[in-house]
């Protein structure tokens, strides 16, 4: 069916639909951060599904990052934002640079992976599917997770 990228598939909703991608004949390119054993458990269950799966590693803390992965998957139809952090912490506590870093995780660097999936489709003069995973929590606030909060609920628009 087609290839997809999916940020933060090492476990829980990424995981999930990276399998699920597979399901529906995708290959499908898996990315983590700091678990490595959960990627390449979760691209074994895409591989035993018939399917391709790569593992990269990806550390949004440098959106750059996400650029990049996109450039090195190369031919993409689906993008899946699922990366994401918080660090729960009263919002009178959390400092501005855990604020920042969390911005830039899980709305930065999606949208670094989202304006370069759209620049090769546009390039390539055809289209894609960007799916931005965000949370609860962008409507029902949680007083421990204001820069996660803030974050899941700007990457929804």
């Amino acid at each position: 069916m087609g290839v997809a990228l999916v940020t933060g598939s090492d476990s829980g909703i990424g995981k999930a639909t990276a399998v699920q991608l597979a399901r529906q004949g995708f290959d499908v390119h898996v990315t983590y951060n700091r678990d490595e054993e959960g990627a390449a458990a979760t691209a074994s269950e895409v591989e035993s599904l018939g399917r391709t799966a790569t593992v990269h590693h990806l550390d949004l803390s440098d959106a750059g990052a996400g650029a990049a992965v996109v450039e090195a998957v190369g031919d993409l139809d689906v993008l899946v934002n699922d990366a994401g952090t918080g660090d729960p912490c009263p919002a009178l506590d959390l400092s501005l640079d855990q604020f920042r870093t969390i911005l830039e995780i899980d709305l930065v660097g999606a949208f670094a992976c989202s304006q370069a999936a759209a620049r090769r489709w546009v390039a390539a003069g055809r289209g894609g599917t960007i799916v931005n995973v965000t949370s609860v929590h962008e409507h029902i606030p949680n007083a421990d997770s204001a820069a996660y909060c803030s974050a899941r609920a700007a990457s929804a628009c």
